[in-house]
C-alpha cells in the first residue's frame, strides 16, 4: 500500500510538471555564501605601529580568516590613501568602505561624537565596554551615526592614558599659561580654558613638532606607544595621570551603504572581529604599558611625574563647565550625556568599593 502510494505521488508530481506547474518550493532566499568582497579600510595610524596600527591589521585579518576569505580588507595607514584626520569623511562618502580612529577626531563636524571614545574624569576602560555593551552607549552611538551614512563599532581601547610630555615643569597653575599642546577631543578644549594653546596634530608629526619646539607639551597616549614614537627623546617631562582620557575607545566605521550589500554571516564576522579587537587591543595595553613604564623608569633623562592636586582640582572643575555646556548647545550631546552620566553615577558607587578598593588595599601593603 506505502508502495503504491509513493508511486502515485510521483506520478502526479510528473504529470504536473507536464502540464507546466512544478511542486512548490521552498523559499530560502537567494544564496550568499559564496559572494566575496575586497573592502579598503583607512586609519588614522603610523604603519604598524604597536597596539592602535597593529590592532587595526589584526581586525582585518580576523575577518579574512573567520570569512574563509569572502571579505578581504586592505589596510591603509594614516596618509596613505586619505589623510589621517579625514577617516570619518572618507568612509562617510565611500571613498573607503571601513575607517579605524578615534570618535573624538570629528568633535568640529560631530560634537557629540566626543563621548564615545572618551570624556574627562569620566568612565574607565571596563566602564566604558560597560556603558556601550550593556548600558545603551552603542545604541545611541549607531543612532547618532545613521546622519552620517555610517555604522560604528567599538574596536579597541588603550586603558587610562598619561597627562602627557612636557619640555617644562609644572608646578602651578601658572606653569601651563601659554604653552603649545598637542592634545584632542573635550581635554584639548579643557587645557584651551587653563590657558593651554591647543593643537591637532596626528601621530606622526608629534616627535618632530616636540624636538623643534612647535609644541612645548604632547599627550599621546602611554608608555607602550610612546616610546614607539621616541617622544622621551623630544621632552623630559612625563606627567601623570591622564585625567582626559580614563578609557579612550576606537571605533571601526562601516560605510552604510557598503554594509547593507554583505550577507547577515559576514556582518556578524566584523561585529564579533570588532569585539575580539577591542578585548585584544586592551590586553595589549596592560602588558605594554607595564614594560614600556619600566624602560622609562630607569632612563635618566626621564621624569616621571604627577601634576599637582591644584592644576588636577582646576582641570576637573572646568571639564565639567565645558561638559555643561555642550550639553547646552547640542541636543544630541545632551541626550547622550545624560546616558553616559547616569550610568557614571551608577558604576561609581560600585567601583569604591571594588576596583578602587582593591587597589588602594594592593598598595598599601607591598
Amino acid at each position: 500500500m506505502k508502495r503504491r502510494e509513493f508511486v502515485g505521488g510521483l506520478a502526479l508530481a510528473a504529470g504536473a510538471s507536464a502540464c507546466g506547474k512544478q511542486p512548490a518550493a521552498i523559499d530560502t532566499g537567494a544564496d550568499r555564501s559564496t559572494e566575496t568582497f575586497k573592502w579598503n579600510m583607512v586609519t588614522s595610524w603610523p604603519p604598524r605601529l604597536p597596539g592602535l596600527g597593529v590592532g587595526a591589521d589584526n581586525l582585518a585579518e580576523r575577518v579574512e580568516k573567520a570569512s574563509n576569505s569572502r571579505l578581504k580588507i586592505k589596510v591603509y595607514a594614516g596618509g596613505e590613501l586619505v589623510p589621517a584626520l579625514d577617516v570619518f569623511d572618507a568612509v562617510s562618502r565611500g571613498t573607503a568602505q571601513m575607517g579605524h580612529d578615534a570618535a573624538y577626531y570629528h568633535r568640529g563636524k560631530v560634537p557629540a561624537a566626543q563621548y564615545f571614545t572618551a570624556v574627562p574624569f569620566g568612565l574607565n576602560a571596563n566602564e566604558m565596554n560597560a556603558w556601550l555593551y550593556y548600558g545603551g552607549g552603542l545604541e545611541l552611538w549607531r543612532e547618532y551615526y545613521q546622519q552620517f551614512n555610517l555604522v560604528p563599532f567599538p574596536a579597541g581601547q588603550t586603558g587610562v592614558q598619561m597627562a602627557g610630555w612636557f619640555n617644562k615643569e609644572i608646578n602651578s597653575i601658572e606653569d601651563l599659561a601659554g604653552l603649545k599642546m598637542r592634545i584632542p577631543g573635550l581635554g584639548g578644549e579643557v587645557m584651551q580654558r587653563a590657558g593651554v594653546t591647543q593643537i591637532t596634530v596626528p601621530a606622526a608629526e608629534i616627535f618632530t613638532s616636540l624636538q623643534t619646539g612647535a609644541l612645548d607639551a604632547a599627550e599621546w597616549v602611554g608608555p607602550y606607544n610612546d616610546v614607539t614614537l621616541g617622544l622621551h627623546k623630544a621632552a623630559r617631562y612625563y606627567y601623570y595621570p591622564g585625567w582626559h582620557e580614563p578609557g579612550p575607545t576606537l571605533e571601526l566605521i562601516v560605510n552604510k551603504d557598503a554594509w547593507d550589500t554583505l550577507p547577515d554571516d559576514l556582518k556578524a564576522i566584523v561585529e564579533l572581529a570588532c569585539q575580539a579587537s577591542n578585548l585584544d587591543m586592551q590586553a595589549e595595553y596592560n602588558y605594554g604599558n607595564a614594560m614600556a613604564l619600566q624602560q622609562l623608569k630607569n632612563d635618566p633623562n626621564v621624569e616621571l611625574r604627577p601634576l599637582p592636586d591644584d592644576v588636577l582640582e582646576l582641570l576637573h572643575k572646568l571639564s565639567n563647565e565645558v561638559i555643561d555646556e555642550l550639553s547646552a548647545r547640542d541636543e544630541w550631546s545632551a541626550r547622550i550625556q545624560k546616558s553616559y552620566s547616569d550610568f557614571l553615577d551608577v558604576s561609581a558607587q560600585n567601583q569604591l568599593i571594588s576596583e578602587q578598593a582593591y587597589l588602594n588595599a594592593r598598595s598599601a601593603f607591598p
